[in-house]
């Protein structure tokens, strides 16, 4: 194949994947994008989702002399291009071959320069002409487009949406104008932004999981809704998990302005007690505040009472810090510290969830999706504290036979006890959430009757 270095030049965007640039250039050319990038040779097979499907963030490397194959195809300097793509400078042991051979890698856009996300069309038409599909790496709190209204999407996920639209939705594109300066104020407290970002939206998204059984939350169902399209009824499971971070992002930015507000940390030093400690009280200023600030006079207890979230280990580490009771300076007494058990499912893992769930409903495979992170992992120590006795008893490594059973019995029937207790909360969420018992009972496999009277019980005991 012949090519001629300059003869339609195609310039990129800021923060484009490579691969992406690849596929413009391609379309520029009359080309698909597959022959153009047979130019390269390729050390691997382009990344594909578990069911088959290119990924849309699929990402690729490039040596030396496909970088420079690159700049002619798109007629624009090595320079411009290595400011413009994050992969550009990327190297890996597999590129390295004969001088003057162009050599191509594959790779997941997520793990070679962070979130990677599409782009707007319509900004991608008013820059080159062309409304072609762009994929481009972007950090969650500049997914909003507030010239077009629209919210994008995490390209990571087997799904077809690129973009949401925020029409009627001006509080979402206004948070995106609110967080340059609340950025600017983690940056003077000496904080990244990323990481007052990250934590923030933990919170967020918890109450995002709990919100199914606020009644008096109004504001995140009609958002859900107006972003499905007018009407989320149809598939809502779907919804929830493709809408959430859109929804809920002016509270986000409302929660990372109010954590770094040092009048909020002097609320939470108040409730603790001061110098006087007391166990935080479910009516403290600083959570009723946060309501206040959030527009939810009503969510004050309901946040104060969240033990084991996120916004209750950044509220202790706080207390800690101010009584000089930390420790050496590490995670746990670093307010900004996002533990990995409260870090948000990402679209694309609940979406897996969800597709795995519906074609074998109820399987108990997806359990770890359905309980509460502290909990899944209490679940899960003592499943493979049970695995590793039954491991012992097999091989009577330790101890008499008679010794080594027990103990196994005894860790069985605490981890039984521990998913009993998570399957009868995860079942009367699900009727609670409306889901019909009959539906449930099927899952399950177990008579309607029974399963009435197990959730019954489980009411009355709090459960």
């Amino acid at each position: 194949m012949t090519h001629y270095p300059g003869l339609l030049r195609t310039s990129p965007l800021r923060g484009e994947t490579t691969s992406s640039l690849i596929c413009r250039i391609a379309s520029r050319y009359g080309m698909e994008a597959k022959a153009l990038r047979s130019c390269w040779q390729w050390r691997n097979y382009p990344p594909a989702h578990d069911g088959g499907g290119a990924r849309a963030d699929a990402e690729v490397l490039l040596n030396a002399a496909g970088r420079q194959l690159l700049a002619g195809l798109c007629g624009v300097e090595e320079n411009v291009l290595a400011l413009a793509l994050p992969s550009w400078a990327e190297d890996d042991a597999k590129l390295r071959a004969r001088a003057g051979d162009p050599v191509g890698l594959w790779r997941i856009g997520g793990a070679v320069a962070g979130p990677v996300a599409f782009g707007c069309r319509l900004c991608t038409a008013r820059r080159t002409g062309a409304a072609l599909r762009v994929v481009r790496y972007a950090p969650r709190w500049e997914r909003a487009c507030v010239r077009h209204g629209r919210w994008l999407l995490d390209a990571d996920a087997n799904q077809p949406l690129e973009h949401l639209n925020l029409r009627g939705l001006p509080e979402v594109v206004a948070a995106q104008r609110r967080w340059a300066p609340v950025a600017r104020r983690a940056v003077r407290a000496g904080v990244e932004p990323e990481r007052v970002f990250a934590l923030a939206h933990a919170v967020a998204a918890r109450w995002w999981e709990q919100a199914l059984g606020w009644e008096r939350e109004t504001i995140w169902p009609r958002r859900l809704h107006q972003v499905a399209g007018g009407n989320a009824g149809g598939d809502l499971e779907r919804w929830r998990i493709v809408g959430r971070d859109a929804v809920v992002f002016p509270e986000v930015v409302a929660v990372a302005d109010a954590l770094l507000d040092p009048a909020m940390a002097e609320l939470v030093w108040a409730d603790s007690g001061a110098r006087r400690p007391r166990a935080l009280p479910a009516d403290g200023m600083f959570c009723r505040r946060l309501g206040e600030r959030l527009g939810r006079g009503w969510l004050g207890p309901l946040a104060a009472m969240d033990h084991g979230g996120p916004l209750i280990a950044w509220m202790g580490s706080v207390i800690r810090l101010r009584r000089g009771a930390g420790g050496p300076p590490g995670y746990d007494n670093d307010p900004w510290w996002l533990r990995q058990e409260h870090q948000a499912a990402s679209m694309a893992g609940q979406l897996r969830v969800l597709g795995k769930e519906k074609k074998a409903p109820g399987s108990g495979t997806m359990w770890r999706a359905a309980v509460p992170a502290e909990q899944r992992r209490l679940l899960t120590s003592a499943i493979d504290s049970a695995e590793e006795q039954l491991l012992q008893l097999r091989g009577v490594q330790t101890g008499p036979t008679a010794d080594v059973a027990r103990r196994l019995l005894r860790g069985l029937s605490h981890s039984a006890g521990l998913i009993e207790t998570a399957w009868k909360r995860t079942a009367v969420a699900a009727v609670n959430g409306g889901v019909p018992l009959q539906e449930v009972a099927q899952w399950v496999d177990m008579p309607v009757e029974v399963l009435s009277q197990i959730l019954v019980r489980g009411r009355q005991n709090g459960s």
